[in-house]
């Protein structure tokens, strides 16, 4: 009777601990532009690889918001939640490469359901909304170099490590 109950306690614990930490090796889908593997589980981290739209990448650990996963290309590392997801991206149609016109911007967006259309719908539903410094910072760029030099002028460090 004993070692049914002990059997049965370890059973829940296994069920218990499964659910709390997920499947640690599932396979997820890149669902933004440009992604990057950094280092450490900080936007701080250095970039270990980067990441296109459609990458698949095996996730090895969760840690809060950030996964700690092996790209395709066999690089380690950290990735945070937000861009990832389980669906599987498929950028084909039958056995030939679908060929469009659209930017991996458009394509991004399009998985997560937004599109011109959407877009339109909700600007004249919004009449009052100024779209014009949205539009500008769409446009800025930022390199490493540069958002380095910025952090290490502002003196933000990262509890994890990595830059600066």
């Amino acid at each position: 009777m004993r070692s049914l109950l002990r059997l049965w306690l370890v059973a829940g614990f296994l069920a218990g601990a499964a659910t709390a930490f997920g499947d640690a090796s599932a396979a997820m889908s890149v669902q933004v532009k440009n992604g990057q593997i950094r280092a450490t589980p900080s936007f701080l981290g250095k970039v270990v690889a980067p990441l296109s739209y459609g990458d698949r990448v095996q996730v090895l650990e969760t840690r809060n918001d950030w996964m700690n996963v092996t790209g395709p290309g066999g690089q380690s590392g950290w990735v945070h939640s937000s861009a990832l997801t389980k669906k599987k991206i498929v950028m084909s149609s039958g056995s030939q490469d679908v060929q469009t016109g659209a930017s991996g911007d458009e394509l991004a967006l399009a998985s997560k359901g937004f599109n011109s259309d959407v877009e339109a719908d909700f600007k004249s539903k919004n009449k009052n909304v100024d779209f014009t410094w949205v539009d500008r910072m769409e446009k800025f760029k930022v390199s490493p170099q540069e958002m380095k030099e910025f952090l290490k002028d502002g003196g933000v460090k990262s509890s994890e490590g990595g830059a600066p």
